[in-house]
C-alpha cells in the first residue's frame, strides 16, 4: 500500500494533521506513506519514523516560471509512484489540482468551499459544523478507508539527535521547561493573552521548578 499525505502548511495545521499520519501507520505498518510539505516546514517530519519520504513543495522557487521545469519533475515522480491512496488535507486549488494530478488510485479530501478543490476528489469528507476542531474533521478521513480512528498514538515521537543538540546549544540539564508561543495569523486562532497569564501563574503555582522562557512569559503576565 502506497499512500501520499497533501499537507504542506501552515505549520500548526501540519502537527494537527499528524495523527492521520500514525493512525495509518499504525493500521497498515507495512505501508510507504509519503508526505507532500513546503519545504521551510520539512524539517518537522524529516527522519520521522512512519514516514518513507518527505516531497518538497518549492512554494516560493516555483512561482517563477524559470523553475517550473522542476516542479514538473517532482509530479512525474509522484506520478511514477502509483499511489493507492491520495489523501488532501489542504484541500485548496493547488493542492487539488496536485491531487489529481498524481494520479492515484483513490484521492479524498475535505469539502472545504473556499477554492473549489472539492471537484478533484473521489469521497469528499464535509465538516459537521462550523466549530468542529480541524483535528477532528481531518480525522474524518479515515473512516471511508477503513482506518479505526482512536487516541493510541504518540503525536510526536522521540528524535534523539535532535534532542542532544538542543541539549548541546541550552544545556538545560533534568530541568522541565514549557515554552509558550502565544498569537496566531487568524483571529479566531488567538487564546487571550489574560488566559495565557493565568495559565502561567498556575503552572508556576504547581510546580516552582518548571522553566518559562523569560521573554514570553514576561510579556504575557504583564
Amino acid at each position: 500500500m502506497k499512500i501520499l499525505i497533501l499537507k504542506p502548511s501552515s505549520l500548526g495545521d501540519v502537527v494537527q494533521a499528524l495523527p492521520i499520519l500514525r493512525l495509518i501507520k499504525r493500521h497498515l505498518p507495512s505501508s510507504e506513506i509519503h508526505w507532500w510539505i513546503d519545504s521551510r516546514l520539512a524539517p518537522l517530519l524529516e527522519d520521522d519514523p512512519d514516514l518513507t519520504s518527505v516531497v518538497l513543495f518549492e512554494r516560493q522557487r516555483w512561482a517563477a516560471p524559470r523553475h517550473w521545469p522542476e516542479m514538473w519533475r517532482s509530479l512525474r515522480w509522484l506520478r511514477q509512484q502509483a499511489f493507492d491512496w491520495v489523501i488532501d488535507l489542504q484541500c485548496l486549488l493547488r493542492s487539488g489540482v496536485f491531487a489529481w494530478l498524481t494520479n492515484g488510485k483513490l484521492s479524498i479530501g475535505l469539502d472545504e468551499p473556499r477554492e473549489g478543490a472539492r471537484g478533484f476528489y473521489d469521497i469528499i469528507i464535509r465538516r459537521p459544523s462550523a466549530l468542529t476542531h480541524a483535528v477532528d474533521w481531518y480525522l474524518g478521513v479515515l473512516p471511508p478507508l477503513g482506518v479505526p480512528v482512536n487516541g493510541d498514538f504518540q503525536w510526536l515521537p522521540e528524535r534523539p539527535a535532535l534532542a542532544e543538540s538542543v541539549r548541546r546549544k541550552w544545556p538545560i540539564g533534568k530541568a522541565q521547561w514549557i515554552v509558550i508561543q502565544p498569537g496566531a495569523r487568524w483571529p479566531n486562532k488567538r487564546w487571550p493573552a489574560e488566559s495565557y497569564a493565568e495559565l502561567v501563574r498556575l503552572l508556576a503555582a504547581a510546580n516552582p521548578e518548571l522553566h518559562l522562557p523569560f521573554s514570553a512569559a514576561r510579556r504575557i503576565a504583564r
